[in-house]
């Protein structure tokens, strides 16, 4: 390795070295260190067919030649595959779908093509850059929620390339496709861009979405090409597919370069003088930790990203940051910002500006910077809590490296199971491959709204039936004849009401009416809340936060479907309390091993109440806790669970747990929360889209069990993925127990923010008991 090689291999260790000078060997709280390679660029060349106008515009930014993943997908695009281009962060992704879309619409002066985007700002940064290539005859422009009256009309008669988000889709383009026959007739291209964002509940939505536009497409005589672009995600292919409805074809193999990077897990140190509840210790918090290494940074010269997991926690860490530095260098404080959704775009692109000018040397952000917006090539990023998904994590870790110079990301736990584990378990970082998504468009409580939209539409015919599902949707259709809301005649399925149904369906949601968050002394709509968040979200004096600004409930009106509040910014957050009971419906599937091991996947109803909700400070010590007095809410959904026979819980003999009945309880409850705090590791959904309940003694298992549920009507495919991995899944969830240096329980391991029973009772060492047996009979006995 040459000097000038070695210097970049170790431009990250000089930084992590620096941020922890002041630290003791001993305490320091690096648990890992791992150094990634850099990576040549492999360059291929422009298509024969690409446009002349265009690469010569392509050329003149910059770009003298493509890379080979570029060329690979542009290539299939032109052909008519459809294609996903699954690539690392400032892959140059958009050059790939830039590539055959525009050289056709050059080509073809009638054609069109829609670009649909999950967040406004990454449209917009799209739009962008098509428009700086200056191609008459385009003409593209924005056809959002923020897109005048008064110019919505030329988009629809005029534009032939419209950058649009699935919600504007669903409400204001589908339900009025008439007044877009134009752009429908002649649509050649779809491009759906960070689609590993589509996951779970939402991702169902979109899956259907999709399938509604080709329908819609096809009706005026178009069949585009879609073209996809995400983050490196597992099977690719088949989300795509999964997606669009389509066979598609994926682009994985990154020709981009890449520097060196050396990337540190980090895990904050217990805080000796704080305590949690029940007296449990606390850890100082991620943001606090991430704050701290900002400013040392700040101070190195290096420009750095903090990806921070909530708006709030960004503006804090910011302000954190500023604090530290105003102590020793105070003209460096002036270098740190916080970057977030709800700023202007004015706002957001000067802050990109000045970070890649050097006149901002840090931005703590959230993750509205993660998807697409052209920030990259700087000297570290912090990634303060795991972002949910191994895919995510790398994206944002993306963003660091120049392919001249090393970099550094620092991956900073917050007191959470899952965090614990990836910090102390590096294999599961770096050796594992990222997440296959989640998703299922077959959910009745998902499809049967799509169904009434798609009717609403266009009259739904055999095909149509055929392209949402089969048999499943022809199940959900006669449900909704039966209803009244359709009329089935010879030729079709006719929606009968003359208000159409597309208002009712919340995409980002479960479904339902969206309780509304009104500010009391204006009258302004804040926002809203989907169905069955709304009493854990927006319950009487819960913190509520919108676009950076603090607001306390005072009423939950649920018949109304609106949620009062004033503007108040308290020194605590609020998190609820909730009693869970659990009916199993039906099993789906079962295995029961020989010793009294069942292990189990089906349909359950979970019938939940919020009964209080907690006050905390920031620093994790609970004020109080306040009752709440909220009615009953039943959910049908799916679960995953495993159940014991008493032996196996008591017996000391080989194979048994060993424990005394009176710890039973409190060693379910505690490897019940573990669980879900795990099960993101291996579904990609957040600890807040699933639920558990544990119990000595089930009514309907008749033993002890511990269930882990989807928190979505009709379920979003987490527990079936549980399932599928439940002796790995469980493995890792003992390795976090185990991996935390608490003595008795906190919320690194077995403790739950969420816990309706006040996180009592809780036996550590008992969960660890139970679950070396459960490992042990799926090892001998592996579910089929």
């Amino acid at each position: 390795m040459s000097s000038t090689e070695q210097g970049r291999a170790h431009g990250g260790n000089r930084l992590l070295d620096r941020v922890l000078a002041a630290t003791p060997p001993e305490d320091s709280p690096v648990r890992h260190v791992e150094h990634l390679p850099r990576r040549p660029a492999r360059h291929g060349e422009w298509p024969e067919w690409a446009s002349e106008r265009l690469v010569t515009a392509l050329r003149s930014k910059g770009t003298e030649r493509p890379w080979t993943h570029q060329v690979q997908a542009a290539e299939l695009a032109h052909r008519g595959d459809n294609v996903v281009i699954a690539t690392g962060t400032a892959s140059g992704k958009s050059l790939a779908y830039q590539l055959p879309v525009l050289s056709h619409l050059d080509g073809d002066g009638r054609a069109t093509a829609l670009y649909l985007a999950p967040t406004k700002a990454l449209g917009a940064d799209q739009l962008r850059s098509i428009t700086e290539l200056d191609l008459s005859g385009v003409r593209p422009a924005t056809y959002d929620g923020d897109t005048p009256d008064t110019e919505r009309d030329w988009v629809r008669a005029h534009s032939r390339w419209v950058f649009s988000n699935p919600d504007m889709l669903h409400h204001g383009i589908l339900p009025r496709h008439s007044r877009w026959s134009r752009f429908f007739r002649n649509l050649s291209y779809v491009i759906v861009d960070e689609c590993h964002t589509y996951r779970g509940v939402f991702g169902s939505h979109i899956a259907l979405l999709l399938r509604r536009l080709r329908r819609i497409a096809e009706h005026y005589g178009a069949r585009p090409v879609f073209v996809l672009a995400s983050a490196t995600v597992a099977e690719p292919a088949e989300l795509g597919s999964t997606l669009t409805g389509r066979t598609c074809r994926a682009v994985t193999e990154d020709g981009s370069p890449r520097g060196d990077r050396t990337v540190a897990l980090w895990e904050p140190p217990l805080l000796e003088e704080v305590t949690g509840e029940n007296g449990a210790p606390i850890r100082r918090s991620a943001g606090a930790e991430t704050a701290r290494i900002i400013s040392d940074l700040v101070i190195e010269s290096a420009r750095c990203l903090a990806f921070v997991r909530s708006r709030a926690g960004a503006e804090l860490a910011a302000l954190g940051a500023r604090r530290s530095l105003e102590e020793v260098a105070p003209r460096l404080a002036r270098g740190v910002a916080a970057y977030r959704g709800g700023y202007l775009p004015e706002q957001r692109r000067e802050l990109e500006r000045e970070l890649l000018s050097g006149d901002l040397r840090a931005l703590a952000t959230t993750n509205a910077l993660e998807l697409g917006v052209d920030i990259s090539g700087l000297d570290a990023v912090v990634v303060a809590g795991y972002p949910g998904t191994l895919a995510s994590l790398w994206q944002q870790a993306g963003r660091a490296g120049r392919e001249s110079e090393g970099a550094l990301v620092v991956f900073v736990a917050r007191d959470d199971p899952l965090d614990t584990y990836l910090v102390n378990n590096p294999g599961a970082v770096f050796d594992r491959p990222v997440e296959a998504t989640v998703l299922d468009p077959g959910n009745p409580h998902v499809l049967r709204p799509h169904l009434a939209c798609a009717a609403a539409e266009l009259p739904l015919d055999e095909r149509a039936l055929h392209e949402f599902g089969g048999e499943t949707a022809r199940e959900n259709v006669a449900v909704l004849t039966g209803d009244g809301r359709l009329r089935a005649r010879r030729n079709g399925w006719y929606w009968t009401d003359r208000q159409r149904p597309h208002h009712s369906v919340e995409l980002r949601g479960s479904g339902g009416e969206p309780t509304a968050v009104v500010e009391s002394d204006s009258g302004r709509l804040l926002g809203t809340v989907d169905q069955e968040s709304a009493h854990g979200l927006v319950h009487p004096g819960a913190v509520y936060l919108h676009q950076g600004e603090s607001f306390v409930v005072d009423e939950l009106d649920l018949d109304e479907g609106i949620a009062l509040v004033h503007a108040e910014d308290p020194e605590w957050n609020t998190s609820p309390r909730e009693e869970t009971d659990i009916a199993v419906l039906r099993t789906l599937r079962r295995h029961r091993t020989p010793n009294g091991l069942s292990t189990n996947l089906g349909e359950v109803e979970v019938t939940s109440r919020v009964t209080g909700y907690l006050r905390r400070l920031p620093s994790g010590e609970v004020l109080d806790q306040r009752p709440l007095d909220l009615p009953e809410r039943r959910l049908a959904t799916r679960a995953v669970w495993y159940s014991l026979d008493e032996e196996l819980l008591t017996s000391s003999a080989p194979g048994g747990a060993g424990l005394d009945p009176a710890r039973v309880p409190g060693a379910l409850h505690a490897a019940e929360h573990a669980a879900i705090g795990l099960l993101p590791l291996f579904a990609t959904c957040d600890r807040w889209d699933i639920g558990g309940v544990s119990t000595a003694l089930h009514s309907d298992t008749g033993e002890a069990t511990v269930f882990v549920h989807d928190g979505h009507p009709g379920g979003a495919g987490f527990a079936d993925r549980g399932f599928a991995a439940l002796f790995p899944w469980l493995a890792a969830t003992r390795e976090a127990i185990i991996a935390c240096d608490c003595s008795a329980g906190c919320p690194s391991c077995v403790q739950s923010p969420k816990c309706g029973n006040g996180n009592e009772p809780l036996d550590k060492a008992g969960a660890i008991a139970i679950l070396d047996v459960v490992l042990a009979e799926l090892a001998d006995a592996p579910t089929s």
